[in-house]
């Protein structure tokens, strides 16, 4: 059974407009929507009787007034709040083991502030099991208007983004949208071919019908489960990264792929996911491989 869409909460601008985000994919999935307000004991000077009793009450009655908020604005959606305390990364992870998707804020895009610099959105990308999506402040409905495209990267082999591609197609089947699917790929030199590959280039008539070869062999289970999604093949010469933010003013949601390592900084994710979180303008949703 699916779990409930969970947005996280914390009054910024950038978290409301992830819980409207959030409320409508809810909507449209026919799941509930839990709203996640997560907070740390903080002792104040000055306030008797702010013990951790008093703070966690605090809390839940800010929470019950947002979510009274949601319930107004979206009467048909069923709507849950669920004040946390403790670490930040570490509760949001766990509580997106629960839940179809995490749906979060983020703050802005460019080449210096972005949601992935600060610690907890990195280890929280990095860590949950389930997808995140990150949503900027300027989010609005509009952005969901028809013609609109869910953009989705292809890597590797068929099954290298086969739960990238899935979340995407059903995220676009809930729309009525089309997914463009999208496959970079570049010239590798000439010493990295293997005579096994070389033969399949020959057979395929080249390096470009090879990739999109490929693309096809990837999506056809996608396909297969979601035949009424119209699918675009996109197959462009370039750095995996480049391809998709040029093909980013199309789309209404964007879905990459991670492979998160952990270094001895902390965890880290790929470069694609990473570069499309910082300077996409639209929703981006980071699936974890397997």
């Amino acid at each position: 059974m699916a779990g409930p869409i969970t947005a996280g909460v914390d009054g910024t601008d950038e978290s409301l407009a992830a819980l409207d985000w959030a409320a409508r994919e809810a909507l449209r999935r026919g799941l509930p929507l839990r709203l996640l307000q997560v907070w740390r004991f903080a002792p104040h000077e000055g306030l008797e009787g702010a013990d951790a009793e008093t703070q966690s009450g605090w809390v839940a009655h800010a929470l019950a007034e947002v979510a009274e908020g949601v319930r107004a604005r979206y009467p048909a959606l069923d709507v849950r709040a669920d004040a946390r305390e403790g670490e930040a990364a570490d509760t949001r992870v766990e509580a997106a083991a629960g839940s179809e998707l995490l749906v979060l804020g983020s703050r802005g895009y460019g080449p210096v502030v972005g949601f992935l610099l600060g610690s907890v959105g990195q280890r929280v990308i990095a860590g949950a099991g389930r997808p995140v999506v990150l949503v900027r402040s300027g989010d609005r409905p509009a952005g969901e208007a028809a013609g609109r495209e869910v953009v989705v990267g292809q890597q590797g082999d068929p099954d290298d983004s086969l739960d990238a591609l899935r979340f995407a197609f059903a995220t676009a089947a809930a729309r009525g949208a089309t997914v463009r699917a999208v496959r970079a790929w570049s010239l590798p030199p000439v010493f990295a071919y293997s005579p096994a590959s070389l033969k399949l280039l020959d057979e395929a008539g080249g390096l470009e019908p090879y990739e999109s070869r490929a693309l096809t062999d990837a999506l056809r289970p996608c396909r297969a489960e979601f035949p009424e999604v119209p699918v675009v093949e996109h197959v462009e010469l370039g750095s995996a990264g480049q391809v998709l933010l040029s093909v980013a003013s199309r789309a209404q949601l964007m879905v990459v792929g991670r492979r998160a390592s952990r270094t001895a900084v902390g965890a880290r994710i790929g470069s694609v996911a990473h570069g499309v979180l910082h300077h996409a303008e639209c929703p981006v949703a980071v699936v974890p491989h397997g």
